[in-house]
């Protein structure tokens, strides 16, 4: 049996940072203008701390998280911040990918960053179908 798979490792977290890159610079323009200095971030899970902090038990559960004050909630008066950061979780997110097995990994990634940038932004979920519908399409 010739095995397509059998040479191939996992996608690294280089891997999935480029991916991650490729999908924010195809989303519109204006979203990514709205977005300002977001970061991002790529690691195998998510930290104790932070599983901690979000009382989740099992790091699969947690594909995404962004760190920061979202655009509604900043005012001119607020000192200047550091740049938000969008964490993508590898190990969490490939997992979750090979059980949908109908999309490609860079649409799930796609998927999983435009959803942690729509709370940076307060979008509501229809809003984030619209921009991930609009980066697939371009």
């Amino acid at each position: 049996m010739n095995d397509p798979w059998a040479n191939r490792p996992a996608p690294t977290l280089g891997d999935i940072e480029t991916l991650a890159q490729a999908a924010f610079a195809q989303l519109p323009f204006a979203f990514r203008q709205l977005c300002g200095d977001v970061v991002i971030h790529v690691a195998d899970f998510a930290d104790e701390e932070t599983l901690a902090e979000l009382g989740i038990e099992d790091p699969f559960e947690l594909t995404g998280l962004y760190e920061g004050v979202d655009r509604l909630r900043q005012s001119v008066s607020d000192p200047v911040a550091t740049p938000a950061h969008v964490h993508l979780y590898r190990m969490p997110i490939l997992a979750e990918w090979t059980d949908l097995g109908d999309v490609t990994l860079g649409t799930f990634v796609t998927h999983v960053l435009v959803h942690e940038i729509g709370h940076h932004l307060g979008l509501s979920d229809e809003d984030i179908d619209r921009i991930e519908k609009s980066a697939r399409d371009s």
